[in-house]
């Protein structure tokens, strides 16, 4: 068979069978009389040979050492080709999230494109301080697309590059809310952390809402934060987490003064007083809780406060009984 024959029905072109040639991967078995070169059954096998190992990425001197070499054990090629296209996909991946986030900015001239690519590298730089004056930057410059700002904000380590983060993003529009709630998903407790206090510093009501979720959150730091943030935004719902705040011991004094907040009149501050007086009474308080809990009483007003507090003083702890002794003190002496 005749290249141009050949090049019609394997699909690759004559040029092609000369480079192959050349290279010593196919070369035709005879020639005709006038010297055309004439491609046997078993060339046409082997270029369809060569055009296969070029489908899986190899370069034309591996697809030679593959078909010539007897001794070439395929495993090791396979193994380092998966590696390569592992890593071309991240790449390809990497540069389309990138095209997607400029697209999101909106750019309208190639400066624009220009600002924005310098402040996503910037963004991603292994200087804090060349991460943080982008984020500072940019709500002056081309915005940064929020899927950028939420991906840096969950993996900064700096606290004053994830303070700025956390600015930056408070300002960026709308989106931030649902791809934080995603954050909160993460196996990584401080990715975790990171969402949840990134929440707590975004205003409106999508924010809030994904915090009334995180309430119920198996982390308890997540819990803690969300009621935290919820407690001062004056949102009752808050006040449960921030009452196991208190009788675990962790950020008791953040979730007391929150309490106290939030007993801003008369009807709540008595329901607030309410419910601490029956975790106190509850028996699965334990002491230094019960402890805690009493302490918490200072900053509720109101006479179911007082009356709590009465009955305390006469406490079987006398740890408790002297808190609520002493609180009782306070409020006398109060003008």
């Amino acid at each position: 068979m005749l290249i141009g024959e050949v090049a019609r029905r394997s699909g690759v072109s004559a040029r092609m069978l000369r480079h192959y040639e050349s290279l010593g991967l196919v070369r035709p078995s005879a020639r005709t009389g006038s010297g055309y070169r004439e491609y046997s059954g078993e060339d046409i096998r082997r270029i369809f040979h060569v055009e296969s190992l070029r489908s899986l990425g190899l370069s034309l001197r591996e697809i030679g050492r593959a078909l010539d070499d007897p001794g070439f054990a395929p495993s090791t090629l396979v193994g380092d080709l998966i590696d390569r296209t592992r890593e071309r996909i991240a790449a390809e991946t990497e540069l389309l999230t990138r095209l997607r986030r400029i697209d999101a900015a909106g750019p309208a001239r190639w400066e624009d494109v220009l600002q924005a690519v310098a402040l996503l590298q910037a963004l991603g730089s292994k200087s804090a301080d060349a991460r943080q004056r982008a984020a500072l930057s940019s709500a002056d410059e081309v915005p940064v697309p929020v899927e950028a700002l939420v991906e840096a904000v969950l993996s900064e380590t700096e606290p004053n590059v994830a303070g700025a983060l956390r600015w930056a993003l408070a300002r960026s529009g709308g989106g931030g809310p649902a791809l934080l709630a995603q954050g909160l998903g993460s196996p990584v407790a401080a990715v975790r952390e990171r969402a949840v206090r990134s929440l707590a510093e975004l205003p409106g009501e999508e924010a809030a809402a994904r915090l009334r979720e995180a309430l119920a959150h198996r982390d308890a730091a997540v819990r803690g934060y969300a009621a935290l943030s919820l407690g001062a935004r004056n949102e009752a719902d808050a006040v449960p987490v921030l009452m196991d705040m208190i009788v675990e011991g962790r950020n008791d004094t953040d979730a007391a003064d929150v309490l106290s907040v939030l007993a801003d009149d008369t009807a709540k501050a008595d329901r607030i007083a309410t419910g601490l007086a029956a975790r106190i009474a509850d028996p699965a308080t334990p002491p230094p809780g019960r402890g805690r809990l009493t302490q918490a009483l200072a900053g509720v007003p109101g006479a179911v406060a007082v009356r709590t507090l009465v009955e305390l003083s006469r406490d079987e702890d006398r740890a408790v009984a002297l808190t609520a002794t002493y609180l009782l003190r306070l409020r006398d002496a109060t003008p």
